[in-house]
């Protein structure tokens, strides 16, 4: 049993060193003084002894090296999709603490699977869906959750990121690795959104249309779904927006009252007519952006866990987010509308 002391630096390993590892979790795990960065991975091997001596990483080892080690108390997972699941089974198996990269799994029985080993292992698993930690997300899920705007009716969001010049294809380009293209991509996180901000409700209904380039996956993606109680749920997600900037957006509509974000806008009925009820944000440190920040809060919360001094929830929701991500495969594959649940 690791003892309190011994438990006062967390020691990690990441597995992969792309774009997240090199935005968010090296500079912000590696700055902590209660985190201990001992080893990267990654199949460019010059890029992660690259990144490990620019962020003091003393070794570059092997997924299954870092898996392996027994020092090492925590995973972190940002490979391609297809290896999310087997990898974290793996690290939980192998009693490491374990935050992965969204997606959890490619399918909804992968995320059980997953959440299964983390039960069996007693072990913290968290999902790096940055955004519930965003100050305006909170916000704007707390008015939801306190009635404030009424029932809820429609919620829309948006994930549309510039069309950029193709210089040569990536993992994400290749089904096999990513599981799909744009909508697992960008559509993941941004149904888990608009999921979060109304409690997570059961959706029964979903339709989708894609539209598919040159690769072999889908570029852009328009999911409509509806949840038992009646809400209307619109997502749209594209790698190919032209326009001058990234677009990341949501909105949520109800019958007392309406927010959106960001920035963060809230209006609620009051004495017969619409009043802005927006509260004061606070201003993320250090220069950093919203994105960066978020990301801060969901690494803080994984890593004073594993400390013991804090809880993780078991991010059982993954199940049904992937059920509506594969029903929407399904509909732009079959060009209806997909009942959850049939056969």
């Amino acid at each position: 049993m690791t003892s309190a002391l011994e438990r006062e630096v967390v020691r990690v390993g990441i597995l992969g060193v792309g774009a997240i590892t090199q935005v968010v979790h090296l500079p912000i795990l590696s700055e902590r003084p209660d985190v201990d960065v001992i080893a990267v991975s990654d199949p460019d091997r010059l890029k992660a002894e690259t990144l490990g001596a620019r962020f003091e990483v003393p070794r570059v080892l092997s997924n299954e090296e870092i898996l392996g080690d027994d020092q090492i108390q925590a995973a972190v997972i940002c490979t391609p999709n297809h290896l999310h699941e087997s990898l974290a089974v793996e690290a939980l198996e192998r009693g490491k603490h374990v935050l992965v990269e969204k997606p959890l799994a490619m399918s909804a029985d992968g995320v059980r699977r997953v959440l299964d080993a983390a039960a069996a292992s007693g072990r913290h698993l968290a999902v790096g869906m940055h955004h519930r930690f965003r100050p305006d997300v909170g916000a704007l899920t707390a008015f939801v959750a306190g009635g404030e705007l009424g029932d809820i009716y429609a919620v829309r969001a948006n994930s549309l990121t510039q069309k950029m010049p193709a210089v040569r294809s990536t993992w994400r380009q290749k089904p096999e690795e990513a599981g799909g293209g744009a909508l697992m991509d960008l559509g993941v996180p941004t149904l888990d959104l608009a999921l979060w901000l109304v409690d997570y409700p059961r959706i029964t209904r979903v339709t989708s249309v894609f539209r598919t380039g040159e690769a072999d996956v889908e570029e852009a993606a328009t999911v409509f779904a509806v949840s038992e109680s009646g809400i209307a749920f619109s997502v749209e997600v594209s790698w190919n927006l032209f326009a001058e900037a990234d677009r990341h957006r949501a909105r949520v509509m109800g019958t007392e009252g309406s927010g959106s974000l960001p920035p963060l806008n809230i209006n609620k009925q009051l004495g017969g007519r619409p009043m802005d009820v927006t509260p004061r944000q606070p201003k993320a440190r250090g220069g950093e952006n919203r994105f960066q920040n978020a990301y801060r809060r969901l690494l803080d919360q994984f890593v004073r866990a594993v400390l013991g001094e804090s809880d993780i929830p078991a991010p059982v929701e993954q199940v049904h987010l992937m059920e509506v991500i594969a029903a929407a495969y399904r509909s732009a594959r079959e060009g209806r509308e997909i009942h959850l649940g049939e056969g």
